[in-house]
């Protein structure tokens, strides 16, 4: 995996031949894909928009002729004269009128039946200003047919067109129908009727059916739309995913009959072909999404990616084959420096040769062995430089601290002659032996507590009972914790000397003990004299006994010192002291158990 990243860093003269050659062959891949992704995109659109024109075309052809048929049987019953003109509301009570009626009916079945499209016929009604009515179509009659027609909304208008204007609009039914199917009327008056304030009119109802089922029997699975010139939508199919409605207004200002549009429906690119008819007007209209275009759109599409993922690799590996023969010497001599770098020192023989890399390879080498030689001899420089800095510091602690133990046996001699004598030297006694075990041992808590209660012992003689000592540890677990020897011993003492006897009363040392984040912290708090700001800055930077009726400062630096060395400059002494009322000074050390 290192190799594998390495080979691929931009640093190394083998990478940066095959960055270049990389960028060469993926520029002509992109250039070459790009190009022909625009180029098919460009005629896939092309042929989709001529195919729909063709297609929506042909369904506004289909659906014109029907239109045609249904208006010649109206035109045909207005002209007719020889065949309703013998009908009236007298002759209809005889029996050759009726004859005559029902002759009437018959014809406009035959001109239905003839046309085709009978079943799309809803209705067709001949009304003649003598009071005749003949009916026929798929909606049953009634003797109110005709005042349901005349009293629409849409009548007037119907009846006040010209000859020449035959466009259709989308009504309700005035039947009564169980449906209600919305329907396209064709009125035209009696071309032989000579009352003109009063004319006679033929009415062909055509059912919005016709229209569905085409727009249904052709389609392609795109969604289609069918309209009148008023923007009434009389049919659809395919329109649930998209609103194509949104653009009746646009395509109806279109001045040109047939046409193409790219407009963007719901936040989706689409084309909208489109046909109307001048004499019915009608329009019919396609929407096809970009993205729905024909299924060959993703076989470019992967085919281009096969281009370009195959230029790669050849490219890759040609670049490969090419540096490695170049850079397989600096790549051998480069792995060889980075392991020196990672503490490896391990002479290598293969970077060694009689060419000019060769000779840095045993440069490499030489310097290598230097290397290990100069840190070994550092290591152990610096383990002695340590064990003696060490050593050193305690040399300050014990000293000091066996010169008040002789004292405080001087006192007892002087002042008692009892067994406390006995008590001083069993104390003192633990207290030397355990120094004298190693100066930087590591012991638990517990223990360190019984070697600081030998020295309370020696010292509570001493001053007659000046201070009480009081323990507090948080969790019992932390008597298990490891902490290096004599720790609280010299914290104590200071706070003793340094903090109570100069107050001049009976005073309290409290020893807590508790852990955060993996860090355990001791801390020594009494209520003596405290620190003077002024001091306190300074105190840890000092190793020499200051000379005043604060703490002096001995062994608090060099317990900090040990603590840095030991464990590191993050940990050590940190103190808090207020003038006249107390000093707290905490340890703060790794959480260690064995």
């Amino acid at each position: 995996m290192k190799k594998f990243r390495d080979l691929f860093s931009i640093k190394t003269i083998k990478s940066k031949l095959i960055l270049y050659n990389l960028i060469i062959i993926i520029s002509i891949a992109m250039f070459v894909s790009i190009f022909n992704f625009i180029s098919y995109r460009k005629n896939t659109i092309k042929t989709a928009i001529n195919n729909s024109m063709y297609h929506t075309k042909n369904i506004s052809d289909r659906l014109h002729i029907a239109y045609e048929e249904m208006l010649n049987i109206v035109l045909n019953c207005t002209a007719r004269k020889s065949l309703f003109l013998s009908i009236n509301s007298r002759n209809l009570q005889t029996s050759s009128g009726k004859q005559l009626a029902l002759y009437g009916t018959q014809v406009l079945k035959d001109y239905c039946a003839v046309s085709g499209y009978s079943e799309y016929i809803a209705k067709i009604t001949l009304y003649s200003k003598n009071g005749v009515l003949i009916q026929s179509g798929f909606i049953p009659g009634s003797i109110n047919d005709v005042s349901w027609i005349t009293n629409s909304d849409w009548f007037q208008k119907e009846y006040e067109k010209n000859s020449s204007s035959y466009q259709l609009s989308l009504v309700d039914s005035p039947f009564l129908e169980p449906s209600k199917t919305k329907l396209l009327p064709i009125l035209r008056t009696l071309e032989y009727d000579d009352n003109k304030k009063n004319n006679g009119w033929v009415l062909l109802c055509i059912s919005s059916k016709l229209y569905s089922k085409t727009l249904e029997q052709y389609n392609d699975d795109s969604a289609m739309y069918c309209i009148t010139k008023e923007g009434d939508v009389i049919a659809s199919v395919n329109s649930g995913g998209i609103n194509g409605t949104s653009i009746i207004n646009t395509l109806l200002n279109k001045s040109n009959n047939q046409g193409y549009l790219r407009v963007d429906i719901d936040g989706i690119d689409s084309i909208v072909t489109y046909y109307r008819q001048p004499q019915s007007g009608i329009l019919i209209y396609e929407v096809i999404p970009i993205k729905d275009l024909s299924m060959e759109h993703i076989v470019i599409i992967q085919t281009i990616i096969l281009l370009f993922i195959s230029c790669l690799i050849i490219g890759l590996l040609l670049s490969i084959l090419i540096s490695k023969k170049i850079n397989k010497p600096i790549a051998r001599l480069l792995y060889s420096i980075e392991n020196i770098s990672n503490g490896d020192f391990t002479r290598d023989p293969k970077i060694e040769g009689n060419d000019e890399i060769g000779t840095i390879g045993k440069c490499v080498n030489q310097m290598s062995s230097q290397i290990y030689t100069l840190l070994d001899t550092r290591v152990e420089i610096e383990k002695e430089k340590k064990d003696l800095e060490i050593k050193m510091l305690q040399a300050q602690i014990n000293p000091h601290f066996l010169y008040n133990t002789l004292d405080s046996i001087r006192w007892i001699a002087m002042i008692q002659k009892n067994s406390g004598i006995v008590q001083v030297v069993t104390s003192l006694s633990s207290l030397l032996k355990n120094m004298a075990k190693g100066f930087n041992e590591k012991v638990t808590l517990e223990k360190e507590l019984e070697f600081l209660n030998d020295y309370v012992i020696i010292e509570k003689i001493r001053y007659v009972e000046l201070f009480d000592i009081d323990i507090q540890i948080s969790d019992p677990v932390l008597y298990k914790a490891k902490i290096i020897k004599l720790t609280l011993q010299p914290i104590v003492e200071n706070a003793i000397f340094n903090g109570i006897e100069p107050s001049g009363h009976t005073g309290v040392i409290k020893i807590s003990a508790y852990t955060d984040n993996s860090t355990l912290y001791i801390s020594v708090y009494d209520n003596g004299v405290g620190i003077s700001p002024e001091n306190l800055s300074t105190l840890l930077s000092k190793t020499e006994r200051v000379k005043s009726s604060t703490m002096s400062g001995i062994g608090l630096p060099n317990v900090d010192r040990r603590f840095k060395l030991v464990y590191g400059e993050d940990y050590g002494i940190k103190i808090d002291s207020k003038v006249g009322e107390y000093t707290k000074i905490t340890v703060s050390l790794p959480l260690e158990f064995d």
